[in-house]
């Protein structure tokens, strides 16, 4: 239990985190994956190179220490954090690590400044931070294995269905081996794998979107194929994404968890406005699904952006639902139009998306926004919803990939 002269300094070595967070973290993960390297089966070395885990745990902890005399405030943030280590299998036992060299490395990067005070009051803040993670997710943990159809850990599944969706993205149909139904999922969900790269010296877990609507008895994914960056030629693409295109196929087995994140359509009658860029449809889409397999009469917009109609997954998909479905409209957005995108079919509207030309989209009322897609896109969707003057509480997103703000949780 903190003191109240911890709670103090623990809330006065804010300015320090803003200054030295990134650089804390980063001693962290080298720190601990040297004394653990079995954790390296946990954590995705790709965001380790590129910066993003560090980032994204020093935002984590400046959140929790700017609001740890008001924990209510950290709901949004806890939940999502525990919905990632619980597709993770991220333990009671790895907490205890993660918190001697968190400590450690705030020592080595502060210095003198990390003064013995400091350091307990970190430790009593971490202890706390700990138990609440701990309990939200033994609770998480629980509730996955013992609904109908669930399971502890990692199951084998066997790919029944492979469907290559656009240049870079195709969807994989998952079956369980042992034939038992599956449990729902709620629309927004994502499903975590754990592979093996046939010659890989540790495991990798990869979350990928649930597309589809639940069924019962299948769950489909769909990845994208991660290429080298432009920049870098010569640096790796993505391990696992390329390894699910070009070396599994029908009859293959994966290690799937039980579907897990917060990200999920709300149970409302309002209207509803999806966006996506890029791979971003993909819970777009499985929200969708469930909107039409529900029947539901909410006005609904589905809003995509894509570079062009090869890299335009679920083309016909939409378009049908639309069709199918009276509420429900569609808007395209090409930004690399070649002769072969033709508007009004393949496409709508060209170029990024802007609220001068998606307003006369917009449905009426106080619609919800779900939006997902790379960084860039979902910034520029922000933007978008300030200028609507859209409330928190009725914007939804997604990030792929290690959070990197949660700066919602200091202004809740």
């Amino acid at each position: 239990m903190l003191t109240p002269d911890q709670l103090s300094i623990v809330k006065a070595t804010v300015p320090a985190l803003e200054a030295h967070g990134e650089t804390i973290t980063r001693h962290f993960y080298a720190s601990m994956f040297a004394a653990h390297p079995e954790l390296l089966n946990i954590f995705n070395p790709a965001n380790q190179k590129t910066g993003k885990q560090a980032r994204s745990l020093a935002a984590s902890v400046l959140a929790y220490a700017a609001n740890i005399d008001h924990p209510e405030r950290l709901g949004g943030m806890v939940g999502r954090i525990a919905h990632k280590h619980v597709s993770l299998e991220v333990l009671p036992e790895h907490y205890p690590i993660v918190g001697e060299h968190l400590l450690g490395a705030i020592a080595t990067v502060l210095g003198d400044a990390a003064t013995p005070e400091i350091l307990d009051a970190w430790a009593a803040a971490y202890g706390q931070l700990a138990d609440i993670m701990i309990g939200v997710e033994r609770g998480m943990y629980a509730g996955a294995a013992q609904q109908p159809g669930g399971w502890p850990g990692f199951k084998p599944f066997r790919v029944v269905k492979k469907v290559q969706e656009s240049r870079v993205i195709a969807s994989l149909v998952l079956a369980p081996v042992d034939g038992q139904p599956l449990p729902p999922f709620q629309p927004g969900q994502y499903l975590s794998l754990q592979v093996r790269v046939p010659g890989g010296e540790t495991t990798q877990i990869r979350q990928y979107s649930l597309s589809d609507a639940p069924n019962g008895q299948t769950y489909r994914i769909s990845v994208k194929r991660e290429l080298a960056p432009e920049h870098d030629p010569f640096a790796p693409g993505g391990l696992i994404s390329n390894h699910l295109h070009d070396d599994v196929g029908v009859g293959d087995e994966l290690l799937v968890h039980t579907p897990a994140g917060d990200f999920a359509l709300q149970d409302s009658d309002r209207p509803v406005v999806l966006l996506s860029g890029g791979v971003g449809i993909t819970p777009m889409l499985s929200m969708l699904h469930a909107l039409a397999a529900g029947n539901s009469e909410r006005p609904v917009l589905f809003v995509h952006a894509a570079l062009g109609r090869w890299h335009h997954a679920f083309r016909d998909q939409v378009n049908a639902l639309a069709q199918a479905h009276p509420n429900i409209r569609k808007v395209v957005y090409y930004t690399d139009v070649t002769d072969e995108d033709l508007a009004g079919e393949h496409h709508d509207e060209t170029g990024l998306i802007r609220l001068e030309t998606l307003r006369p989209y917009l449905p009426a009322g106080e619609a919800e926004f779900y939006y997902c897609g790379p960084e860039g896109f979902t910034r520029a969707v922000e933007g978008i919803l300030d200028r609507l003057h859209v409330p928190a509480e009725r914007r939804f997103t997604e990030t792929f990939g290690p959070s990197q703000d949660f700066a919602p949780v200091l202004t809740a």
